[in-house]
């Protein structure tokens, strides 16, 4: 799976359904490259299309039960991943990550928040 489709999935876990246009500017991508991602994704069966109940004219793209499924493993194994590596360092590496939390903490929410404007 390619970096954008994977950001893309965790983008519609995290966020909720999205337009294709919305997820094209967040993930810096045109729309037709995103139209192509989805339908990609839609024929794994990790994304649906659906209507936007508030506005008949709009279809959003939603995560599956599959699509869900694939974004948590895939977190879980990065956190397990972790697990092992910090076990592997020393008393005092391990201190200086928990004094570092806050401010990692901070810069996943600053990132976040930039992937989630639109690129201009």
């Amino acid at each position: 799976m390619s970096l954008t489709s994977a950001a893309t999935l965790a983008t519609l876990d995290r966020t909720g359904p999205r337009r294709i246009t919305d997820l094209a500017a967040i993930e810096g991508v045109t729309q037709p490259a995103m139209t192509a991602l989805v339908r990609v994704m839609e024929e794994s069966g990790l994304v649906e299309r659906r209507g936007d109940v508030s506005d008949k004219r709009v279809t959003l793209v939603c995560l599956t039960e599959a699509g869900t499924s694939y974004v948590r493993t895939r977190h879980q194994a990065g956190v397990h991943a972790f697990e092992r590596l910090i076990g592997e360092l020393t008393g005092d590496e391990v201190e200086a990550l928990v004094a570092a939390l806050p401010a990692l903490k901070h810069l996943a929410e600053l990132e976040s928040q930039d992937r989630e404007r639109p690129k201009q």
